[in-house]
């Protein structure tokens, strides 16, 4: 098992891992988007919203959950309890996750008929999808298990390789499918692979176990006498209440957010046809322009957020047991920071590149870019409600990320009714709504995190010289890609732009003095590059 170490090496772990992912998945959806189009993307991931829900409400808070128990379990040495909680939590995920697919796999066509009448392709995709939500609850709770312990290398290296098996087998099953047969059958062939890459991966993580399943069965006999001592190991029944106790607010939280993505393609195509401005397949092309190239680029760096979000919540959980106050508030202000230095520039740089981007990566289907162009700053918002949940859920308030969701949802669905209505706006009405209910829920966290820690952010390290880097590197990124485009191709240009960016926002915040010294003996970079930050 792991050394406890601290967080932000842990979060880059996984961070670098999740960044991994982002990148594959999007590189795997080029092709895609260029044999199916923006219509086999609205198929595809119109299913995918649905099958996301059921993953949220069957699995997808157990990381965040057990991670949390196990997490307070073992900094008190209960490791007999942090190992039984485990046990347990995997019965629970197996019976619930089962019950699931038997229900979304066979009631496939009633559902999409009612959310999705003009698209009964959806069905296909959705069937493909349901028997992964099985292996998917299966692979929470070890990676859960693993998190607490504060071991993050087999999530790590499980998402890698499962989303390798996914991309590989999602593409020639999707190409297979296209070939033979209409694009909702692509569609499905591409979500088939989904579930061929979540066997792979929770084959790794059982791996992963059996290399220390031994220790884990010695520590945790040798703790069993300790426990005697101290009124006994915990019953099935404490454990099962402190699991849902957990992870139902949790849960709901997670749940708002889906089920306001299923709202959102819902209420795309009903209110831009009610408008009468627009023909379904111009629909059907801009509800894939915001899932199939807004939502992939603006969530992709929030992969490191994501990723600090997850370990930050058993460190918080480890210092909230032994009520270190002052470490909980130090470790929320580090992730915050941290997590802003890297969503700031990637905002500026996304708006200022958004038609060059996307260009490059979908040529044959380059529109949409005054999505990305006016609705990048949604990637800070939604950075600062991953961090400020995984803090909030680490000091055991689970249920105040949930209110915030809600909040910010219930602001979300009536707005995007009203702008969605209005053809001038079309599209960007959903981007607007979206940005606005990260705003509200970032907020309302950030308020109870304040009044339930004490923790004051540091707006100067946080927010201010982030985003005077980022404005130079926007600056030289709009510069670098003019001037080079008047040489070489787009997507010549469109890279050495984005290179050019990086080097100027790393070179603007050694200046303003950006890394603290403390963060930089902490990160997991080589030795001549903190010597050199350090300089």
């Amino acid at each position: 098992m792991a050394r406890r170490g601290h967080f932000v090496k842990q979060a880059a772990i996984l961070g670098l891992a999740s960044l991994l992912v982002r990148l594959i998945g999007f590189f795997y959806r080029i092709p895609l988007t260029e044999w199916v189009g923006d219509e086999g993307n609205t198929y595809y991931l119109n299913a995918y919203f649905i099958y996301a829900f059921a993953i949220t409400i069957t699995s997808a808070s157990l990381p965040a959950a057990i991670s949390k128990l196990v997490s307070e379990r073992v900094v008190l040495n209960r490791f007999s309890d942090a190992h039984q909680l485990f046990k347990t939590a995997l019965v629970m995920a197996t019976v619930f996750s089962a019950v699931v697919v038997f229900v979304l796999f066979f009631g496939a066509e009633w559902l999409v008929g009612h959310m999705f009448p003009d698209l009964p392709g959806v069905v296909y995709a959705l069937r493909a999808l349901a028997p992964t939500i099985f292996v998917v609850a299966i692979l929470a709770v070890f990676r859960g298990y693993f998190q607490g312990l504060n071991n993050m290398y087999p999530t790590a290296v499980s998402q890698v390789v499962e989303q390798i098996f996914n991309a590989t087998f999602s593409l020639w099953l999707a190409r297979i499918f296209y070939r033979s047969a209409m694009v909702e059958h692509a569609a499905a062939g591409a979500a088939a692979g989904t579930g061929i890459g979540a066997v792979a991966g929770a084959i790794v993580v059982f791996g992963f176990y059996l290399t220390v399943a031994r220790l884990i069965r010695v520590r945790a006999a040798g703790n069993h006498h300790t426990l005697e001592l101290t009124g006994g190991p915990e019953s099935h029944n404490t454990q099962i209440k402190a699991l849902l106790s957990t992870a139902f607010p949790i849960i709901i939280g997670m749940g708002i957010y889906q089920a306001a993505n299923i709202i959102d393609t819902a209420m795309i195509g009903n209110r831009l046809m009610s408008s009468g401005a627009f023909t379904l397949g111009q629909v059907r092309a801009m509800s894939g322009q915001f899932t199939g190239k807004f939502l992939l680029l603006t969530t992709l760096p929030v992969s490191l957020s994501v990723a600090l979000s997850q370990a930050v919540i058993p460190d918080i959980s480890s210092s909230n047991a032994t009520k270190n106050k002052r470490g909980v508030r130090s470790k929320v202000n580090i992730a915050m920071r941290v997590s802003m230095m890297i969503s700031i520039p990637a905002a500026v740089g996304l708006s200022v590149l958004a038609d060059p981007i996307l260009a490059m990566l979908f040529p044959s289907h380059p529109e949409g870019g005054w999505l990305l162009r006016y609705g990048a700053v949604s990637i800070i918002f939604l950075a600062m409600v991953q961090v400020s949940t995984g803090a909030l859920q680490g000091i055991g308030k689970v249920f105040l990320p949930a209110f915030a969701a809600f909040c910010g949802v219930a602001v979300k669905i009536p707005l995007n009714w009203v702008l969605l209505g209005i053809p001038a706006i079309n599209i960007m009405g959903t981007v607007i709504s979206t940005i606005v209910c990260y705003v509200v829920a970032a907020g309302i966290n950030l308020h109870f995190l304040r009044k339930h820690t004490g923790v004051k952010l540091e707006i100067l390290g946080t927010f201010v010289r982030p985003s005077i880097a980022a404005s130079g590197m926007g600056m030289a990124c709009f510069v670098a890609h003019h001037m080079v485009g008047l040489a070489a191709p787009g997507r010549v240009a469109t890279l050495v732009a984005i290179l050019v960016g990086v080097v100027v926002y790393l070179f603007l915040m050694w200046l303003l003095g950006g890394f603290p010294k403390q963060d930089i003996q902490r990160a997991p970079i080589p030795r001549f590059l903190r010597r050199w930050l350090n300089s």
